[in-house]
């Protein structure tokens, strides 16, 4: 943040003058030529401070050789002191020397020693730098800095004198945090409900039998497993049970077609059991299909492993090398082992797995009136979509809140109800809570991101914001991340990001950075009759010397207490500030 020259068409030689009032005393300049400074145009960077970096021109002569020549830099925000900054001063020979012997023999303190600089020459004219960084006042946006002289050597008596030195410009804070946040649009389609689910039963049988007798092992616990994840289904008016696949897996241990048939015939009395218990009818008996598969030599080879078996490599081996081959050919080799008994006896499982697959269709609601009246019961009878459009139909905040947290429960990664929702949270400030929903899903579109980031900005972590806008690309993104540049100060880099949009932001970053020509193009085809609008407009008809523009946009823009109060220190409005209607203006009270 450097200085810059006033580039609006300011005279020196007005300022030097004495063209404001109100900030301090102004006497009569201490010698024929004024010390004179800039003006300078001073913005603070996005932690509201100040580089104040300026040059003061000392003429010739101004120093009397017993003076002390104390520079005292004062804020000021219309007629109002907001504070004093470190002084700087200077101290002719004669008066050095006084100063010093009053220290030696009456212990005098001097209360401007470490401020205290030798002027290099003399009587001649020359530069004194000025270099201080500052912390601008809370809610102070802009202002003047003006630097009160005096060379009476305790800075309060006598010679006077003030000089304007820069001008505090900050039109960042115009600009409203319109965070662009859009929500997708979508369309309420109706789609087939179907879902799925599967289990499996380990269940114990006779050797070589097919018949489930409920009083062996858990064979009963297991059954009924199966039954009461069926049964919901079947007793459940809004869904319809399609299919139900039950499979028994063949032992690894036996002939291979004999254990397959076996273990069909184990999976149809599986099947029949359960059919009875749901008292299905001979059209609901249909949906059951039964099968079978060779469960292989795998699980025996887990087992092993997981026990520690060092017999489990020969066994690994076996499999490896003849993985082409099937269950007989792996049992004929594994039997071959010297272990071959210990493996029969600790690691054949002496149940065998049924495994079951169901698919059902739930009821789908096709008309607002179904939705909103079976929400309040059955929303587990919803899917995604109908649960959204749900959300839509509700009239509040709250209440479309609730739905979407119903929907976060039985679909959690629903990208459409975790974004709807943390738009809602953000609007009402709740960000904490916003940023856990988005962080919550695994993956992150570019429209989560860009939601994600706005959570960052409206808490002021405008680096986070950056970093998570920066490789987005959607409109929408590019114009956060203008606004977040423009935070940052980094306004050229705001610039070139909002230039493509047509709203008061565009033209108020435009403006920051003198692109004044490209600020009037927004505002001719921007709809804004606010009264931050009619400010802006002030500001570029202040610019483009358009008097009666000027005055009437201005009018307009006073009608906020706030913009009335800004607009008596606006460098942009320096050239008019002598006018009575701009005072009329500026200091009438609403």
């Amino acid at each position: 943040m450097g200085k810059k020259k006033y580039l609006y068409g300011l005279a020196l030689g007005l300022v030097a003058g004495g063209l404001f009032a109100g900030c301090a005393v102004t006497g009569q300049p201490l010698s024929e030529r004024r010390m004179t400074s800039g003006p300078y145009i001073l913005t603070p960077d996005s932690t509201n401070r100040l580089q104040l970096d300026f040059v003061f021109h000392i003429p010739e002569n101004y120093i009397k050789k017993r003076n002390r020549l104390i520079v005292t830099p004062q804020l000021c925000h219309g007629s109002e002191v907001k504070e004093e900054y470190l002084p700087v001063v200077l101290d002719a020979p004669v008066f050095r020397q006084k100063m010093l012997r009053k220290q030696v023999l009456e212990q005098e303190t001097d209360p401007y020693e470490a401020c205290v600089r030798k002027p290099e020459r003399g009587n001649q004219a020359f530069h004194l730098p000025y270099r201080q960084t500052v912390q601008l006042p809370e809610g102070v946006e802009n202002g003047r800095i003006v630097a009160v002289v005096t060379t009476d050597g305790c800075g309060a008596c006598t010679g006077l004198d003030t000089v304007e030195v820069a001008f505090v410009q900050n039109l960042v804070p115009l600009t409203e945090d319109t965070w662009r946040l859009p929500v997708e649009k979508r369309e309420f389609v109706v789609r087939p409900k179907v879902r799925e689910g599967s289990g499996e039963a380990r269940l114990q049988f006779a050797i070589n039998q097919s018949d489930i007798d409920l009083s062996m092992g858990d064979n009963r616990q297991e059954m009924e497993g199966m039954l009461h994840t069926l049964q919901p289904i079947v007793e459940d008016t809004l869904a319809v049970l399609d299919a139900v696949t039950i499979t028994g897996l063949a032992s690894a241990d036996g002939s291979s077609a004999y254990n397959t048939a076996l273990a069909r015939n184990r999976a149809l009395s599986a099947k029949n059991w359960l059919a009875g218990e749901l008292d299905l009818d001979a059209a609901g008996r249909q949906v059951f299909r039964v099968s079978s598969r060779p469960e292989g030599w795998q699980p025996v080879l887990l087992a092993m492993t997981a026990a520690g078996d060092k017999d489990s490599v020969a066994v690994k081996n076996i499999l490896e090398t003849y993985g082409d081959k099937d269950e007989d050919v792996h049992e004929r080799y594994i039997r071959r082992l010297p272990c071959w008994n210990r493996i029969k006896k600790e690691y054949l499982q002496k149940d065998r797995k049924v495994a079951y697959i169901y698919t059902y269709t739930m009821k789908s609601f096709t008309t607002d009136a179904q939705l909103l009246a079976l929400y309040e019961s059955r929303p587990d009878a919803f899917n995604e979509e109908e649960l959204l459009r749900v959300a839509a139909l509700k009239k509040g905040g709250e209440e479309k809140m609730e739905v979407y947290r119903t929907i976060l429960t039985y679909f959690p990664q629903s990208e459409a109800a975790a974004s709807d929702y943390a738009s809602i949270l953000i609007n009402e400030g709740r960000l904490k809570e916003a940023r856990e929903v988005l962080t919550s899903l695994a993956k992150h579109s570019p429209l989560v991101t860009n939601m994600l980031a706005a959570t960052h900005a409206y808490a002021h972590d405008y680096e986070k914001a950056a970093e998570l806008l920066q490789n987005i690309d959607l409109p929408s993104a590019k114009y956060n991340l203008g606004l977040v540049k423009a935070r940052q100060r980094k306004l050229h880099e705001a610039y070139a990001l909002l230039k493509p949009f047509v709203d008061l932001n565009s033209a108020i970053i435009a403006l920051s950075v003198n692109e004044n020509n490209q600020a009037e193009k927004v505002l001719e085809r921007l709809d804004d009759e606010s009264c931050k609008a009619e400010y802006v407009r002030a500001l570029l008809a202040a610019r483009l010397h358009k008097r009666s523009e000027f005055y009437n946009h201005l009018e307009a823009a006073c009608r906020d207490n706030r913009l009335r109060k800004r607009a008596v220190d606006e460098p942009d409005f320096v050239p008019y500030k002598k006018d009575n209607r701009f005072r009329m203006l500026v200091h009438r009270k609403h």
